[in-house]
This record gives structure tokens, C-alpha cells and sequence, in this order.
């Protein structure tokens, strides 16, 4: 099954400073056909305009996943970490028995994230933050995994039976991705037009996956950048 979900018909908020599009509930926002896609709790596609951002506030429970699209996020936490995350590259948050930490765009430019968080295996532990630049073309022409809790090497680790994967590919270009057993996939462009064995979408559209096997995902346009969550 491949539900493709259009960028219009997700749900909206407009802070002024904040314009977010939620693929499932979240805050204000209430759609019971699209509280969660199996262990994917959110997708937020969030736009952060110049010297704004997100102060302190507090987590917990969950695994917090940031890719920046364009700009650049600067994060910091109760546990003394600090970063700054640019386009293309991935912070993880590992928010355990309780975290809290702030997210601003000190960039003179609009900053373009997916903010995606995933429900751990357990509850509690130890919190903690790590970032991670992977330039595109490590991942140009096939996924590659940028975070995971599956041990995959080189990839940031989460404590979630699931994995964060992206790939580049250039208009006409194919990679293929493979599932196991009773896994849900869940997958967004960033930039550009795609087909998903061949059903078509576009950047912002969220295309929710299950009961396949595998997956060829062939790019419409030039330099097409698509996500996808791998989650039980």
C-alpha cells in the first residue's frame, strides 16, 4: 500500500515567525486518520524565519530527529551541548528521563527543517544530543542512513527500532529501498518531483508506505532530495 498525502491537505500553523505543515497530529491540530504511522510519531516541515526560533522548552520520552533543508539550526540543551546543524546535515535528541533545550535560526537567511520524532523502545534513561554533517554526495544516486537504531554503521544512533535514510538523485535516476517483514515506511522530498513504484508525488507530500517489500523511488526532477523512516 502507497498513500500519498498532499502537502495542502496537511495541518497548519502560522506563528509569523513559525509557518509549520504537520503530517500527523499535533499541537492544535487533531486528524484521528493521522495521529501516527506505526513508532513515527511527528513529521513537522517547519520554516524559521531569520533571528526566531523555538526558546527552552522540555522533552521526554522520545527521539527527536532534525534534518535541515536550507539555513542552519543552533541548538542548546540542559546538559551543557551546543551546535549548529546546516542544510543537508542531521541532529539527533535522544530525550530519555527528561531534557530541555532551545532551537533558533541565528542565520541572516530562512531556515527549512523536518523536524521528525520517533517513540523509543523504553521509557527513561540517559539523555543526549549529537549531530552529524553527511554531505549529499555521500548520498547522491542511492539512500543512504543518516540515524538509526538498528546498527547501522556511521549512522547517528537513536534508541527506536527504526531509521532515518536519504538519498540525492537527478531526474530519471532510481534507487531502491527494501523492507522487512511488517515494517512501515513513511517518505518526503524535500526538493522535487518523484515517483514511488510509480505512483507520482511532490516536495512537501508525505507518502505513507506498508505491506511492500521493496520500493523504487525515481526522481521526476533534477536534484530531487527525498527522506524516508523506516519504524515497526
Amino acid at each position: 500500500m502507497i498513500e500519498v498525502r498532499p502537502f495542502a491537505s496537511l495541518g497548519a500553523a502560522n506563528h509569523g515567525w513559525l509557518n509549520a505543515k504537520h503530517h500527523f497530529s499535533f499541537a492544535e491540530y487533531h486528524d484521528p486518520q493521522r495521529v501516527h504511522w506505526g513508532r513515527l510519531r511527528v513529521w513537522n516541515d517547519d520554516t524559521i524565519a531569520p533571528h526566531s526560533g523555538f526558546p527552552p522548552h522540555p522533552h521526554h520520552d522520545m527521539e527527536i530527529i532534525t534534518y535541515v533543508r536550507e539555513g542552519a539550526i543552533s541548538h542548546q540543551d540542559s546538559l551543557g551541548n551546543k551546535g549548529r546543524t546546516e542544510a543537508g546535515d542531521v541532529q539527533v535528541m535522544s530525550a530519555g528521563s527528561g531534557i530541555t533545550h532551545s532551537e533558533y535560526n541565528l542565520e541572516s537567511v530562512t531556515t527549512r527543517i523536518f523536524q521528525i520524532w520517533i517513540m523509543p523502545e523504553q521509557r527513561g534513561g540517559q539523555p543526549s544530543w549529537g549531530t552529524r554533517p553527511f554531505p549529499k554526495g555521500e548520498r547522491s544516486g542511492a539512500f543512504v542512513t543518516l540515524a538509526s537504531g538498528l546498527g547501522d554503521a556511521d549512522a547517528l544512533p537513536i534508541r527506536a527500532n527504526g531509521r532515518l535514510a536519504a538519498a540525492t538523485l537527478n531526474a530519471g535516476q532510481a534507487t531502491d529501498y527494501a523492507f522487512a517483514e511488517e515494517r512501515k515506511g513513511y517518505l518526503v522530498a524535500a526538493k522535487g518531483r518523484f515517483k514511488v513504484n510509480g505512483i507520482e508525488a511532490a516536495a512537501g507530500d508525505g507518502v505513507a508506505i506498508k505491506d511492500e517489500a521493496q520500493i523504487r523511488v525515481e526522481a521526476l526532477d533534477n536534484d530531487t532530495e527525498v527522506v524516508l523512516v523506516d519504524v515497526a
